[in-house]
């Protein structure tokens, strides 16, 4: 088994092509503790040059508008007035904490959505 650290694209690259002619080998068996052993180290690499930042928590209110067909009306029970739901969808005033939990519990936001850091 021929397995090295994954520390260039070169090698990333080439780990991925090996991951996907080993895909859906037997657990337990040479190839098997080969594609897990790539998986951990694709993982990790990934974690460290490939991060995916947090969504917008805007722009995750938005997303759910347009999921649930809400208007902004629909978003005062869980944000305020009219002029609250403005500023928060403009990005001049960042959810407080009890949006975020009114937000997550009747609209279903995930949570890593809504506590991210507003632009």
């Amino acid at each position: 088994m021929d397995i090295r650290p994954i520390k260039s694209e070169t090698d990333y690259e080439r780990a991925l092509s090996e991951i996907e002619s080993l895909w859906g080998a037997e657990e337990n068996t040479k190839e098997g503790n080969k594609l897990d052993i790539l998986l951990v180290l694709v993982e990790d690499y990934e974690r460290k040059h490939h991060a995916i930042d947090p969504p917008d928590p805007v722009e995750a209110i938005k997303f759910r508008m347009e999921q649930m067909n809400l208007t902004r009306k629909d978003l005062e029970p869980y944000i305020g007035k009219r002029g609250r739901v403005s500023e928060i969808l403009s990005h001049q005033r960042n959810l407080s904490l009890n949006m975020i939990r009114k937000l997550h519990v009747h609209l279903h936001i995930p949570l890593e959505s809504l506590i991210a850091k507003s632009a």
